[in-house]
């Protein structure tokens, strides 16, 4: 029986593929400013600058588009925590280095855009939204697949957690109706597609050169899939909120995110497995027709309940 690739070999192997996705990304990267995405105009003093705090009445948002921008937001904050763990899991030598930084620089601009344009429009309590930080950021982030952790975790979390992350942001300008916010996270979106690529590609190599190692890795992340914000303040009132009206919920995350990645892997027609693989497979083929009658199921529940509110509302217009 081969054995496993450790994580030096692993890093070593799939070298030249960090650093041809690294120069296709530096391609492909659009620059873009932060500055230029926010309504400087709608600004005005707070209270300890001799203007007026934050009311609720001055947001132009409603409360699920509210919900979303501060689940997103506070998601991007946790930088840190992501930066420690993927630095940890790559190398900072070469192009895996390269690509820490350049992937960390670009994705801090999108809390930088995102605050700006809540705190400049007063689209949400910006008090409450720097307590949620400070809490969320004290926290940190935890990996998903818990102690087993290492490069092929690593990829294979951050390629489904991006795609998942983009698809939120698109959705999120769409709910907020309002230009501005939709073009400020179709930027960003563009940003989370470009970083999925990089990752997609590199997990898919692995799994050329490693196929039944990263198959374990992958399913472990699928099985035990979690957003990266799940730990923030009210994220369960916050994520049923978004599910409810179609930002994200798990008919979207199994047929915009996974299944595409899964398909882009060729996993279910891949012939290189052993038979450890195999089961592997099987496992995750399990878990994907359950999550398919659980989102079937929501949806059922979803548009009842979304049935009960119009008819509540008709019947006190009436």
């Amino acid at each position: 029986m081969a054995r496993d690739l450790t994580q030096l070999e692993l890093l070593q192997e799939l070298s030249p593929v960090a650093e041809e996705n690294v120069n296709r990304h530096l391609k492909m990267a659009k620059e873009w400013h932060p500055h230029d995405y926010v309504p400087w105009d709608d600004g005005r003093n707070f209270a300890a600058m001799g203007g007026d705090d934050w009311d609720p009445e001055q947001s132009r948002l409603d409360e699920v588009a509210k919900a979303a921008m501060i689940t997103n937001l506070l998601t991007e904050d946790n930088l840190p925590s992501y930066h420690r763990e993927i630095a940890e899991n790559f190398s900072r030598d070469g192009a895996w280095g390269t690509w820490v930084g350049r992937w960390t620089a670009e994705e801090n601009r999108h809390g930088i855009v995102m605050r700006d344009y809540l705190v400049v429009t007063r689209a949400v309590d910006p008090v409450q939204l720097e307590r949620f930080r400070m809490e969320h950021m004290t926290n940190g982030f935890a990996s998903p697949a818990g102690e087993q952790t290492g490069l092929l975790h690593s990829v294979s979390y951050v390629t489904f957690q991006e795609l998942a992350t983009r698809v939120s942001h698109r959705n999120t300008g769409k709910a907020c109706a309002e230009p501005v916010a939709d073009k400020m996270l179709q930027r960003i979106a563009a940003d989370e597609n470009l970083h999925m690529m990089f990752y997609r590609n590199v997990c898919g190599a692995a799994l050329d050169i490693a196929p039944d190692q990263t198959i374990e890795a992958i399913t472990d992340i699928v099985t035990n899939f979690q957003m990266p914000g799940a730990g923030m303040p009210n994220f369960r009132r916050n994520g049923v909120l978004m599910a409810k009206h179609g930002i994200y919920d798990l008919r979207q995350h199994l047929e915009e995110v996974v299944q595409p990645v899964l398909r882009k892997w060729n996993i279910f027609e891949r012939n290189d497995f052993t038979a450890r693989g195999e089961n592997t497979r099987e496992r995750l083929a399990a878990f994907l027709e359950n999550l398919e009658g659980q989102a079937t199921k929501f949806e059922e529940q979803r548009d009842r309940m979304l049935a009960r509110e119009a008819k509540k509302r008709e019947q006190m217009a009436s």
